[in-house]
């Protein structure tokens, strides 16, 4: 779970720049949250990342728990690389060799 300033920016980075698609959406007004799930395909088979999106805070510090996320992406010019998210969560982008049948 990614706690993230702005749900729908945290989705169109997901989905339109990550590829991964948006999987399902809850809204609880009464507890002042919204949820999102995102990812490439449904559990169990694939993992998916939470968003949490907390009514009325826009931005959250790092802290020194988190390290980053880590997908892995077709073959590239570079083994791995990093990009980071709009709430700046790092996301490790590692090279996943052609699996064979």
């Amino acid at each position: 779970m990614l706690r993230v300033g702005d749900l729908q920016r945290s989705i169109d980075f997901y989905t339109r720049v990550l590829g991964m698609k948006l999987l399902r959406t809850t809204e609880r007004p009464e507890q002042k949250y919204s949820l999102a799930f995102v990812g490439y395909g449904t559990n169990p088979d694939h993992a998916e990342i939470e968003l949490t999106y907390n009514h009325g805070v826009n931005s959250y510090e790092m802290g020194t728990a988190f390290g980053h996320l880590a997908l892995g992406v077709p073959g590239g010019t570079t083994v791995i690389a990093f990009v980071t998210d709009p709430d700046g969560y790092k996301i490790e982008l590692i090279e996943r060799k052609n699996e064979q049948a």
